[in-house]
């Protein structure tokens, strides 16, 4: 998150609008024409609840406050304007305050298929629907508390936890693999690999061992954890996470299951 963005996040007006261009207006509406041809039988339940809740326009971004009345009704949260990347100890802060960072800016044609930073269509597509639901919105801002307090290497730990649920987590449900992590949603390729690739592994999620799990944010996950319903992150969340965090630290990593980013 400290390292120089090339995008530069749109600033509201005095009234909270934005005034997008038509072009980034016809880059939500691709995005989303895509990524709703993927999703069905792959998202979770309580994810397509959600974007029903939502029901954003699928012809120009959506402006925060649209998102947010849904929000502040479903779960008590909020989207946040913020610039392209921020600080650790903002971003903890912010979900610590039940608001969930927006970076008010979208991916150029030339990126339009991956994109290393978060864009508002990662954020608002990819994670707002499940803010609607309690048990990942519960989730989220008990992490956000633990993270506001937690020691810089303390945070690098809690990431790990982050990645294998809010971004990257699987669920095992009866009717099969499902996805609930919105690095996975916004993508189409990853949602087509998560769901159906016999490449990546897929384990149960035991806290400890995906605190100690090392990932890369530019490949393709090896590794997905599953759980067996959202309602599971109550429980992830009411453990003594810091506990796990210092017992992680002194067990160490695991071997990665990929290249060093050199050698890749």
């Amino acid at each position: 998150m400290g390292k120089q963005s090339q995008y530069v996040s749109r600033q509201p007006d005095e009234h909270g609008i934005i005034d997008w261009s038509d072009e980034e207006n016809a880059v939500w509406r691709d995005l989303v024409a895509r990524q709703l041809k993927h999703i069905p039988g792959k998202a979770c339940d309580e994810y397509m609840a959600g974007l029903e809740l939502l029901d954003m326009p699928l012809d120009r971004i959506p402006q925060l406050h649209e998102i947010n009345a849904v929000l502040e009704a479903t779960t008590g949260w909020q989207v946040a304007q913020v610039p392209a990347l921020i600080p650790f100890d903002k971003f903890f802060e912010l979900l610590a305050n039940k608001q969930f960072p927006v970076a008010t800016f979208i991916r150029t044609r030339e990126e339009f298929d991956y994109l290393q930073e978060p864009d508002i269509f990662h954020e608002i597509f990819g994670h707002c629907p499940l803010l609607t639901n309690p048990a990942f919105a519960h989730f989220t801002h008990q992490y956000g508390k633990l993270g506001l307090n937690a020691t810089p290497k303390e945070r690098v730990y809690l990431a790990r936890l982050y990645w294998f649920t809010v971004e990257f987590g699987l669920l095992q449900t009866k009717d099969g693999l499902r996805i609930y992590g919105g690095g996975i949603l916004s993508s189409p390729g990853e949602t087509e690999y998560a769901i159906h690739s016999d490449k990546p592994e897929r384990k149960p999620l035991v806290p400890l061992d995906a605190l100690r799990t090392p990932y890369r944010i530019d490949i393709m996950q090896p590794i997905y954890y599953t759980i067996e319903s959202t309602d599971k992150l109550f429980e992830i969340a009411d453990l003594d996470i810091m506990a796990l965090v210092h017992e992680a630290m002194e067990l160490g990593l695991f071997e990665p299951k990929f290249p060093p980013k050199n050698a890749a």
